[in-house]
């Protein structure tokens, strides 16, 4: 049982806490606002303040010392971030870190046995709750990979409309200049891959993991190639299906359900070049051989792969042994290996690796416009979800932001080719017509 206390002590004791906890740090960017308006450490307006929702929130926050714990207590309303919710990434940082260090985390843990507890279970924790998806199967086979797919990528495709572009590509776009908008962003980044992997006129593309079907309408579009999709998720696979026919481009792309294991299942080498964007951080590490090796068969001699993916920094994020809030909430099953283990994958299934690009930075800009976009409609986004989705993604969008910024991750283009019967490639000497517009 926690002591009873009044709400002037416990006012005290969450100030002296706070003291503690942040002995050392300099609050430059984000202050503390108390449940009952008070501020913390003075009135001086900062680019993020932490709302302490009731007595008993810094219990809440820290008491678990785990990642998951903290977003919980945001997920529950014990806590609420104004202004830019990235910057409180550098504050969640610093106290994870500070509950690494066990001399801390017993003082503070007995300090913070002292709060109130906050009395009953929130309506926003048991909908957060319901959030936890009960998956089941076997990690990574075919049918659980269908309902880690749905649980993430079917929320809403008018949810995903408030943020996304409006091609709904959901994946890191290519900024020429940092003043670009996510429109021409996205756009530019379609034309980068399609440039990347030398599309020429009735060529055959496939886009595995292909989303709404941007990729595939602009190839078919605007390089006249034959394009075609695969998605597990059937609410994205709709919405492409009628974009398609909106363009008038049935003849030359199609979406199809389908998952990366089937695309050579009738045997043949169909495609003169293969892309796959944000897909393989559903693989899982252990599978990427065989991701690879599929992909290789369904390439003709001399055809190019481009594989997109995320892959975590080589030297570990701060210890996160409880599990992540983003593999519980957002995306079950994730994995984001380390570029060296996605490379080693695409060599062991005989692939050639011709280059690689890190867009960290670009993804980190994505992600702010993401951001952005979906806090200015946050009362539109809860008429298709209820607040506690809205702050998953809140919190998963602002973390991710914050991840690439820092560098505990980033984004990886990797062009590979599948070489003839002679060794030979189809590829010029130079990259030079990657950029000539």
């Amino acid at each position: 049982m926690h002591a009873v206390s009044s709400g002037k002590t416990v006012e005290e004791k969450t100030r002296n806490i706070l003291r503690e906890i942040f002995a050392g740090c300099s609050l430059n960017k984000v202050s503390v606002r108390l449940w009952d308006g008070t501020m913390w450490p003075d009135d001086r307006p900062r680019d993020a303040t932490l709302a302490l929702k009731h007595p008993g929130a810094l219990g809440r926050m820290l008491l678990p010392g785990t990642e998951v714990g903290l977003a919980e207590a945001y997920l529950h309303n014990d806590f609420d971030v104004e202004g830019d919710v990235e910057m409180a990434f550098e504050v969640g940082d610093f106290l994870l870190g500070r509950l690494n260090d066990w001399k801390k985390k017993l003082k503070l843990g007995g300090l913070l046995i002292m709060l109130p507890e906050r009395d009953g279970r929130s309506t926003m924790q048991r909908a957060a709750r319901q959030l936890l998806p009960r998956i089941g199967g076997k990690r990574h086979s075919p049918e659980r990979d269908r309902r880690v797919v749905t649980f993430h990528y079917d929320v809403s495709n008018d949810f995903y409309q408030l943020w996304l572009d409006r091609r709904l590509v959901y994946s890191c776009a290519y900024f020429k200049s940092r003043s670009d908008d996510l429109d021409i962003a996205q756009k530019q980044k379609l034309d980068y891959i399609c440039r990347k992997l030398r599309l020429r006129a009735g060529e055959r593309l496939l886009d595995i993991g292909c989303g709404w079907g941007a990729l595939v309408i602009h190839a078919a579009k605007h390089f006249a190639v034959r394009a075609e999709g695969i998605t597990l998720s059937k609410p994205q696979a709709e919405w492409a299906r009628a974009r398609i026919a909106e363009a008038g481009l049935e003849k030359n792309a199609a979406v199809r359900l389908g998952d990366y294991r089937e695309i050579c299942a009738n045997g043949g080498e169909f495609y003169d070049a293969i892309v796959s964007v944000g897909m393989a951080e559903h693989v899982g590490r252990e599978r990427l051989p065989g991701y690879f090796a599929a992909v290789r068969r369904a390439l003709k001699p001399g055809g190019v792969f481009l594989n997109q993916a995320i892959g975590e920094n080589v030297v570990a994020r701060p210890d996160n042994r409880n599990g992540s809030f983003i593999e519980q909430y957002v995306f079950p099953d994730g994995d984001t290996p380390p570029l060296p283990v996605m490379l080693r994958a695409a060599e062991s299934a005989h692939f050639e690796i011709r280059d690689v690009e890190n867009l960290r930075e670009h993804y980190a800009l994505t992600l702010r416009h993401w951001l952005h976009r979906l806090e200015a409609h946050h009362d539109e986004a809860l008429r298709f979800v209820d607040e506690a989705t809205y702050r998953v993604w809140r919190l998963y969008i602002a973390g991710s932001a914050h991840g690439f910024r820092t560098g505990y991750i980033a984004v990886y283009q990797t062009l590979l080719t599948k070489l003839d019967s002679s060794r030979e490639t189809k590829l010029p000497l130079t990259r030079d017509d990657w950029y000539e517009q």
